[in-house]
């Protein structure tokens, strides 16, 4: 059998019971973590199959955040471009601005169902924080956001709409100051209190059931993709392009369509500022396996293990690992991971808020900037769908002081 070669539900039925993707995942914790990751992983397990718990999450998702999303065809774009036809699926239109309240309202009502007290949780960009602070209030809960102090200065308008969701927002001056340290400093406060506590990870990260159960949340995305140009074009997209920090919005769109053998699927890191260590956040494309945040996953590191500095102009993407799905899916080649830098987000920034008169987030300019090189490359018969991840409201007062602009 040719290596690789994809096999029927090869990839969506992954991760296995302990949590691993081929050799990635897993849980590597304090012993004290273990009964409480057990707790989330039993309560999860018996969600997944309990109608009542199903149909109130997606009346959510179709009441509350808007949900389907649109899958927008970018005509202009693709004109000015030439080449392949480029769709957006607009999770930008989403309640909050972006992707993360799929998975935050899912953790959230699980919180509940556990009769747990407080949800806690780490941002970078804020969407996650903002979506969280959201779900906590729709559910009654207390909220507790830990956030780098680099972040919160980029930020301030995701700092001050948590603050106003009733959330207690905790800035950390420890390390690099961004989501890296934010991560750790929740983690220790969940430590202290995890027994009232639900720490609603950011992303499709950390220890299992994390990884498998963001996935799950977010893969509303891709089944709404598949449909939606199915209806539009009477095919599978050719391309999809998503962003790549932790990995949650590429994975939301990536996971429906894993075993169509035809459907590309390119991943995009940040390049940042140069690929020196510090100056990006390149975790698959320059990182090597390592331990962190309670995964086994690609890792951007010193020779002792220890995790690099990193640095994106999007606050969401400077992250030194990854979700132990995508690595598990680059080491497979099922999935291609490239990178865009500081000043190609910037320009796709610009292009598409002129262009569409859509305002990206950042992060997603990141997507953006590649379907600006790739679509020239096809034909007109090909289709590329970005995952437009979040819209750029939390980003303009950061970019027009990048471009001088008041």
């Amino acid at each position: 059998m040719k290596k690789n070669k994809l096999q029927k539900n090869n990839y969506q039925n992954l991760p296995n019971e302990t949590g691993f993707f081929g050799e990635y995942g897993g849980q590597f914790v304090p012993p004290q973590l273990k009964k409480a990751l057990e707790e989330v992983a039993a309560a999860y397990e018996v969600a997944k199959k309990d109608p009542v718990f199903q149909r109130e999450y997606k009346t959510l998702l179709a009441d509350y955040v808007g949900r389907p999303s649109a899958l927008f065809f970018a005509k202009n774009l693709t004109e000015k471009l030439g080449g392949a036809k480029i769709y957006l699926k607009r999770e930008d239109l989403n309640h909050t601005g972006a992707h993360k309240i799929n998975h935050c309202l899912g953790e959230a009502l699980l919180a509940k169902k556990m009769g747990k007290k407080k949800l806690l949780a780490e941002t970078g960009a804020g969407q996650h924080g903002v979506a969280l602070a959201t779900a906590a209030a729709l559910m009654g809960l207390e909220c507790e956001i830990h956030m780098g102090a680099i972040d919160v200065a980029k930020q301030h308008p995701n700092v001050l709409r948590m603050k106003m969701l009733g959330a207690k927002v905790v800035t950390v001056n420890s390390g690099g100051r961004c989501l890296k340290d934010a991560v750790d400093s929740a983690f220790g406060a969940y430590l202290s209190d995890y027994e009232n506590t639900f720490f609603g990870i950011g992303s499709v990260v950390g220890p299992h059931p994390y990884p498998m159960m963001v996935r799950d949340f977010q893969s509303v995305v891709g089944r709404e993709a598949r449909e939606q140009i199915l209806l539009k074009e009477n095919k599978l997209p050719d391309y999809l392009v998503a962003c790549v920090g932790g990995g949650s919005n590429a994975m939301g769109l990536f996971h429906a369509f894993l075993n169509d053998e035809k459907v590309q699927m390119i991943g995009v890191e940040p390049a940042g500022k140069s690929f020196k260590p510090g100056d990006h956040a390149a975790t698959l494309t320059l990182g090597k396996p390592g331990t962190l945040h309670g995964m086994f996953t690609y890792l951007l590191q010193d020779e002792q293990g220890n995790p690099l500095s990193v640095h994106s102009i999007a606050s969401g993407l400077d992250y030194p690992g990854v979700g132990p799905q995508h690595s598990y899916l680059k080491d497979k080649e099922r999935v291609k991971y490239t990178t865009a830098n500081d000043k190609e987000a910037l320009a796709a920034f610009l292009m598409l808020s002129k262009v569409e008169g859509i305002i990206p987030a950042l992060e997603s300019a990141h997507a953006i900037a590649h379907a600006v090189k790739l679509a020239p490359t096809l034909s007109k018969e090909k289709v590329i769908i970005v995952n437009l991840s979040g819209r750029g409201d939390k980003d303009v007062d950061y970019v027009g002081e990048l471009l001088g602009i008041s």
